[in-house]
């Protein structure tokens, strides 16, 4: 897991973003040159590797034709779990990689770093991290900024592409349209219920499940909220990549159609089957019997499915009645993914590496032994068929999920809004004051980014 439920993660999380309209610090001449020159430099240099892998096929396997062997030396940061001995994953792929690549002598050195703390150790000297490494997706703007993570050549670019729905190529896209890492799994959230209480065809309506049971959901969680917001009133972060600050949070289908949403959120927090998940509390109450539907993600499957028993079960996120319509909750996406350093002195081998841990065969075996779903969309029959989670998860990315943008004028979202469900929880929001209550919302969002 990536990403908390609980508010204290958004103030965490974007607190290492920078602010939206900070000025930079002032520069001597001298320093500005000499920063300017370094930075072009790095860029060249990146181009120069991208290039170089393009033009040599780096991602296609190895290429010996000359019958030589050349030292390669590859320093790899992964997680714990990864490597907690000679049989665990990372030891495999790497043994699979040397038989794909006889053309390389390959020397090992791995580290321990997961995820979610590369880029505060690759920022710290980005010409001593690792050649290979796993970071989370929310973290490529700070590593693109510390010229620390290399363009994808031509090939890698194509696998990641032909492997992934297009919210996962997104997750791994900089601004500049380049893509700059290899996704192996993803984050979000989905739907876990007691299966004895409610019918496949009952959890695909979450109107229904509150007709024959009961409901929790976190509405006053920001990570969740703008679910029934995007398809009920066309909620669109910066634009169709969400990387364009310029162009904001807005409601495309307009207040009119927000306010909509906001009056069906104020009847579902009125009604005697719903309970607001709060720090975990539906969990709890899963437990002890007092709600049949949690939302959550991979990272409490266990504890799910130790409260529910035989009753365990998970879907993708319901539909929902607006309007006589049924609305399709969406949730937010992100991603994990490989990748190299361009200061790496093997920087193409580096390169080919991160491809091979993000490949098909990669993320296959590490789902058999660890339990990381994959993103390949050629695994989907590859998940065992009680693995009910898993399947959920890669049904919300296909087809009930937007990426969560990565840029820092995302940091404007996530207090306002969950106010704005504490609001609806408090009474505070009401039928009668919804439409003025959701203008208030539209505006705010609106000049908290522009």
């Amino acid at each position: 897991m990536f990403a908390s439920k609980s508010g204290g993660y958004f103030a965490r999380h974007f607190a290492e973003l920078s602010e939206p309209g900070r000025n930079p610090p002032r520069l001597s001449k001298g320093k500005l040159m000499s920063m300017t020159w370094k930075k072009a430099f790095g860029l060249i240099a990146a181009s120069a590797v991208a290039l170089s892998m393009s033009a040599c096929g780096g991602g296609a396997g190895g290429n010996s034709a000359s019958g030589k062997t050349e030292d390669v030396s590859l320093s790899v940061w992964a997680p714990q779990e990864d490597q907690a001995d000679g049989n665990s994953w990372l030891a495999k792929m790497e043994e699979s990689f040397e038989k794909a690549h006889p053309e390389y002598k390959i020397t090992w050195k791995n580290d321990v770093v997961s995820e979610g703390d590369a880029k505060t150790k690759v920022e710290t000297d980005p010409t001593a991290a690792a050649d290979v490494y796993m970071f989370a997706n929310d973290q490529l703007g700070g590593l693109l900024d510390a010229e620390a993570i290399g363009e994808l050549g031509e090939n890698e670019a194509k696998q990641v592409k032909e492997q992934n729905e297009a919210s996962m190529v997104d997750s791994v896209t900089g601004t500049d349209g380049k893509i700059y890492g290899v996704p192996f799994t993803s984050n979000t959230w989905f739907m876990y219920y007691n299966s004895k209480k409610f019918s496949a065809d009952d959890v695909k309506s979450l109107d229904t499940m509150l007709e024959k049971g009961k409901v929790s959901f976190p509405l006053d969680n920001s990570w969740f909220i703008q679910s029934f917001y995007t398809k009920g009133a066309g909620l669109t972060f910066f634009g169709d990549k969400g990387n364009d600050a310029a162009k904001g949070i807005t409601f495309a289908d307009g207040d009119a159609a927000a306010t909509a949403v906001t009056k069906y959120l104020v009847g579902l927090a009125n009604n005697p089957n719903f309970m607001d998940d709060a720090e975990g509390s539906g969990l709890g109450a899963l437990k002890a019997g007092d709600t049949d539907v949690v939302f959550s993600g991979t990272w409490d499957a266990a504890s799910v499915k130790e409260a529910l028993g035989d009753g365990y079960a998970a879907a993708k996120l319901p539909t929902y009645k607006l309007d006589g319509k049924d609305v399709q909750m969406e949730a937010f996406a992100g991603s994990k993914a490989v990748a190299y350093n361009p200061h790496a002195k093997n920087a193409k081998a580096a390169a080919q590496f991160a491809a091979f841990l993000g490949s098909t065969e990669a993320q296959k075996a590490h789902y058999e032994m660890r339990g990381i779903v994959p993103t390949d969309k050629s695994l989907a029959d590859s998940i065992t068929d009680d693995d009910f989670a898993a399947k959920a998860q890669l049904e919300v990315i296909s087809e009930a999920s937007i990426l969560q943008p990565t840029i820092s004028a995302m940091g404007s979202w996530w207090d306002p809004a969950q106010a704005f469900g504490k609001g609806i929880l408090n009474k505070e929001i009401t039928e009668a004051t919804a439409e003025a209550q959701t203008q208030k919302w539209s505006e705010q969002l609106a000049k908290m980014v522009g």
